[in-house]
């Protein structure tokens, strides 16, 4: 068969040439635009049913349970009792392969010495060696924990053993009150840690510069040959972005806590729905997203690490400390 092509041209279009075009041309071109319609379809039908699901409870609650409770406000949390066994365990591991030390290490000591050294050396080469001599105890310190921390919220029955019900519509047992739960996936941790460092922060920051070095580094204009009018310009331009800046370092332990604590609850959340989605394939949907949290449980201990010690290096790093370490 032969289309007229026609053209769009303002004096009427006519017929600019003829072409063959095969039979079943017309049939590729309707199914070529059926398939996105299709998708978008089912696109709609998922987003509305996972819209609906949200609107009811989430997969995997956002407040920690509670275990054991003294008085109306505290108590121990299934969250707390994760952090205290994998910090008793860091401790012990740390203590017995360090409880004879060897020239030449070998087993847990080799493993360790080669943590602790890479660890070292790697903050060297960004915040140099003075800082690192006076802060490296607590960048790998809070390395080590947020990364075990987040592994062993991986460990198979973290979140699925516990106090529940059984559900009559599917048969399948529901835990309401995991006896442990992930450490990171509860906010109040995260922001625990967050605290601790920008007190550190603070503190290191007046013991580097004084107090009154602090507030200058915040509210003056950088050294420069500034007379007249401009030097006066410049002094009232960084005094108010002083001002934004004091906003930035509040907001600092804000942002550390919340990336954290998102992408460990989300990554939790995900293992939840793939292991509930479909019931007799949930020994098999979730393990390829294991592998990919024991990932991203790597990638969230180095962001919250780096983040610490460059913020901690922009405010405690001289000029000359800095030349010193590239030397």
């Amino acid at each position: 068969m032969r289309v007229k092509i026609r053209g769009s041209s303002s004096e009427g279009g006519g017929i600019i040439g003829r072409m063959p075009v095969p039979t079943w041309q017309p049939i590729r071109m309707r199914n070529r635009y059926l398939l996105p319609s299709i998708l978008a379809l089912i696109l709609s039908i998922t987003f509305g049913m996972s819209a609906s699901a949200a609107e009811t409870e989430p997969a995997v609650s956002l407040k920690p349970q509670m275990l054991v409770r003294f008085g109306d406000k505290f108590g121990i949390t299934n969250s707390m009792l994760v952090t205290w066994v994998v910090a008793a365990g860091i401790i012990i591991f740390a203590q017995l392969a360090t409880r004879h030390i060897q020239n030449i290490p070998s087993g847990a000591q080799n493993f360790w010495e080669w943590l602790v050294e890479g660890l070292h050396n790697f903050l060297e080469n960004i915040i140099g060696r003075e800082l690192v001599r006076k802060t490296f105890w607590f960048f790998a310190t809070i390395f080590i924990f947020i990364l075990f921390v987040n592994w062993f919220g991986l460990v198979p029955g973290i979140g699925t053993i516990g106090w529940g019900h059984y559900e009559p519509a599917t048969g399948l047992f529901h835990v309401d009150r995991p006896l442990l739960r992930g450490g990171n996936a509860d906010l109040n941790m995260t922001t625990a840690m967050a605290a601790i460092f920008f007190a550190l922060w603070v503190y290191w920051a007046i013991q580097a510069n004084g107090i009154g070095g602090f507030l200058k580094h915040l509210f003056t204009p950088p050294k420069g040959e500034m007379t007249g009018f401009i030097k006066i310009l410049m002094a009232v331009i960084f005094f108010m972005v002083g001002w934004l800046e004091i906003v930035s370092i509040l907001f600092r332990p804000v942002s550390l806590s919340f990336r954290l604590f998102g992408n460990i609850y989300a990554g939790e959340s995900i293992l939840e729905a793939m292991s509930t989605m479909i019931p007799w394939l949930s020994w098999l949907l979730p393990i390829p997203f294991y592998f990919m949290e024991i990932l991203v449980s790597l990638v969230q201990a180095l962001v919250f690490m780096l983040l610490t010690a460059v913020f901690t290096m922009l405010i405690a790093q001289h000029e000359n400390s800095q030349e010193h370490a590239n030397t």
